[in-house]
């Protein structure tokens, strides 16, 4: 017998994951340049983690998720005074761009959960 709770959770999961893709190709390159900016290189690596999720036919979506909730912690974990550091060397709004890409992957963060 077909499980469709089964097959409705993957399907969700899938359109968590094709919204994080089209996130990518909107604000990827900010989110990158945020990430190079705060010098730390597992943010870096947690990106082209998501970028190789999405390097399958059909996307990883446990790496997609994991993948973010790396991002999401390491922008949550960036201390105003190394924001505001960066901002004043790099000429980058990295605090507002911290808080606004924090925002957007805990956005998609969520349609993970509410998949699950």
């Amino acid at each position: 017998m077909l499980n469709t709770t089964s097959l409705d959770t993957a399907e969700a999961r899938f359109g968590a994951a094709y919204a994080v893709e089209q996130h990518l190709r909107r604000h990827g390159a900010s989110l990158c340049d945020l990430l190079d900016a705060l010098d730390d290189p597992s943010g870096f690596a947690a990106l082209c983690d998501l970028h190789g999720a999405f390097g399958q036919p059909i996307p990883d979506t446990d790496a997609v998720e994991a993948a973010l909730r790396d991002i999401r912690r390491i922008l949550a974990d960036q201390a105003p005074t190394s924001l505001d550091r960066i901002g004043h060397e790099r000429g980058l709004p990295a605090t507002d761009m911290t808080r606004w890409h924090g925002a957007r992957v805990s956005e998609l963060l969520g349609r993970f959960r509410r998949a699950d």
